[in-house]
């Protein structure tokens, strides 16, 4: 029970039920209040972690050059005047077309064309491929070579992109505007992107497909110009992070976490990772009403904010990590996320779904001793296609690392997230036939496992850095 496929598999379709399920929206009150149901059901103490964040939303968006309209979506979260920007934005945009193709430094390059006033006509790269990470791999369960292969280790995810990059040198250039074309995607313009916290996008944007990309490309001339318009609205709402407590013998605290809004159906992003989080706390709930008595709380998190800024995040972490007045004494995260299929540019433009689990990553910052064990519990339940990545260098750099559990990573919590990238992670695409189904039973099991032997270890050494020392160190800065 609790951690079979069906049962997780059900959970996900509840959510998906309940899509988008956007910081703010009914959906992503909706989502919040029946995980906390069901947490609250399998007997946790519940609240909710209640911040302010903020819902940008497009009322209207047409593009059109030299007269002719062009099918188009809004760049998310563009035409900010400031991260704090509230009410209407945007408006009509009329420019020369510069066309710069994936080159964003042309821009600043010396005799480079002259955006003064254009709309900036570019390519959006994926810039983080599979094998970018080797570096940073120290070991990778790959029974039967899945990923060992060209075409996988290539394949790219679809958030660490040239956006923010382009949109930077635009502005500082003296563009008006950006048309993103979504030149290594399938043919879709449901594409949404997140909110990059650290860099505004303060000009409008718009994306289109590759092959109106192509199209438009094929009858630019000089002098050809470009309307914009994007009307946007952008409201402070209140986010709802979903905190549930298994109570332990001490204030060391074991933290399980994901995240439950989304933008669109969010099936993979993050119906799945939520899915295994409520499995487990009801996995564990169980244990104790038959007599398991744990010496280490339990914090099971699923989190607000995603996709509007990461305001929730950075307040828990300043709330329950950095302040030494905390309840808890955070000795390790558990983050789920993405348990998906793997899916590529089909022939036909689409979306292709292959019968495969996309290529996933453990990045984690524990001692020898549990990285041995890590690598022992992905091979006894089945965790395939999976590398452990070593997450010390971006702790200690503060960079962070690109999921859920960057924030608390960066405060000093060891850490265990697993992450993928599939291709529609950010589409309408999301949908449940992208679930990794096969996938569901053995993810759970993998982090059941870990919880279990979180509660026996000695909390103050589970991380690479030991305990004393990570104290000394700066945190807090984002």
């Amino acid at each position: 029970m609790h951690l079979d496929a069906d049962s997780i598999l059900a959970t996900v379709r509840d959510l998906v039920a309940l899509a988008p399920r956007a910081t703010g929206t009914p959906g992503g009150r909706a989502a919040a209040a029946y995980v906390e149901g069901r947490l609250a059901d399998a007997g946790l103490r519940t609240d909710l972690l209640e911040v302010p964040s903020y819902a940008w939303r497009a009322e209207e968006c047409r593009l059109s050059v030299d007269g002719e309209p062009l099918d188009c979506a809004p760049v998310l979260h563009s035409a900010l005047t400031a991260h704090d920007a509230v009410g209407p934005l945007g408006g009509t945009v009329r420019g020369r077309v510069v066309d710069i193709g994936a080159d964003a430094a042309a821009l600043r390059r010396p005799g480079g064309p002259d955006a003064r006033g254009a709309v900036v006509l570019f390519d959006l790269t994926f810039d983080m491929a599979l094998w970018s990470l080797l570096p940073v791999t120290e070991w990778f369960h790959d029974p039967g070579r899945r990923v060992l292969r060209r075409e996988v280790m290539g394949s790219r995810n679809p958030y660490v992109t040239s956006l923010t990059r382009v949109v930077r040198a635009a502005r500082e250039a003296g563009a008006a505007a950006v048309v993103g074309v979504l030149r290594d995607y399938p043919e879709s313009v449901r594409y949404h992107n997140e909110y990059y916290r650290r860099h505004l996008l303060d000009l409008p944007g718009a994306w289109v497909t590759a092959a109106t990309g192509r199209r438009l490309r094929a009858r630019l001339r000089p002098g050809s110009t470009a309307e914009l318009v994007l009307r946007a609205q952008r409201d402070e709402v209140t986010s709802q992070t979903v905190l549930g407590l298994l109570p332990g013998r001490s204030r060391e605290t074991v933290m399980l976490q994901s995240h439950h809004d989304s933008v669109g159906p969010g099936a993979v992003e993050d119906a799945t990772g939520t899915a295994e989080v409520v499995a487990l706390a009801e996995h564990l709930a169980a244990r104790v009403r038959a007599g398991w008595r744990p010496r280490k709380n339990v914090l099971v998190t699923t989190f607000d904010t995603h996709f509007t800024g990461y305001q929730a995040h950075q307040e828990f972490t300043r709330r329950y990590v950095l302040d030494p007045t905390s309840p808890y004494d955070v000795v390790l995260n558990l983050t789920v996320e993405h348990v998906g299929r793997r899916a590529r540019r089909g022939a036909d433009g689409d979306f292709e779904t292959l019968a495969e689990t996309e290529p996933r990553g453990l990045f984690e910052n524990l001692n020898p001793w549990w990285k041995v064990q890590l690598v022992r519990a992905l091979r006894r339940h089945g965790m395939h296609s999976t590398s452990l990545l070593n997450a010390t260098p971006f702790e200690l750099s503060r960079a962070g690392i690109p999921t859920d559990a960057s924030f608390t990573l960066v405060a000093g919590v060891p850490t265990v997230s697993l992450i993928s990238g599939p291709l529609y992670l950010y589409d309408d695409a999301d949908t449940l036939d992208k679930v990794d189904v096969a996938q569901l039973e053995p993810v759970a099991r993998f982090f059941a496992d870990l919880l279990d032997r979180a509660d026996r270890a000695p909390g103050q050494r589970i991380g690479l850095v030991p305990a004393r020392l990570r104290r000394r160190l700066p945190r807090g800065r984002w």
